[in-house]
């Protein structure tokens, strides 16, 4: 069984000139030293789809380490940067009787991608998943976003269709 805790170093992604260039690749779980850069690949991900972000430092630390954590992160690091995250949070299927995880975001900052690392973060967030014994892992991707459907399928996961909408009320 794969410990969460530990740092798993990748190996084998492609020699490219930046692979050949970066050491070490390790995916790992967040630690509260992150949660700035996190916090900066969280809205340059914003940024990337043209949103804004409200979240902080403060905010992660709160629910990512909380009393009550309410989401998971695991990050890629090379050379002491980090370079990309996978964060997400557990979902339930009352009508199936299912646990999941939702991937909310997965993110790899330019210069690194299609290096094998979002892949690897998928990988951990799936080891995580099943380690509290969740039956799927779910994400979404934008609509007319089609090089992110096929590296979703290209990595096993099947679409669905989504119904309805969704509703919220502030709190």
């Amino acid at each position: 069984m794969l410990n969460l805790e530990q740092t798993i170093t990748i190996d084998e992604i492609p020699a490219t000139t930046q692979a050949a260039e970066a050491a070490r690749v390790s995916v790992r779980r967040v630690q509260k030293a992150d949660l700035f850069a996190l916090a900066a690949m969280i809205e340059a991900l914003a940024a990337h789809h043209g949103d804004k972000t409200a979240n902080s430092a403060t905010k992660l630390d709160r629910d990512l380490f909380g009393d009550q954590p309410f989401a998971t992160a695991f990050v890629a690091e090379t050379g002491g940067e980090l370079i990309g995250y996978a964060l997400l949070y557990p979902v339930y299927r009352a009508t199936e009787g299912e646990r999941g995880m939702e991937l909310h975001h997965l993110f790899v900052k330019d210069g690194h991608r299609s290096e094998g690392i979002g892949r690897h973060l998928i990988d951990r967030a799936k080891a995580h998943a099943r380690t509290l014994g969740c039956d799927f892992l779910g994400l979404g991707a934008a609509t007319g976003n089609f090089a992110a459907y096929k590296y979703y399928q290209g990595l096993d996961f099947k679409a669905y269709p989504a119904t309805g909408m969704r509703f919220r009320t502030s709190l």
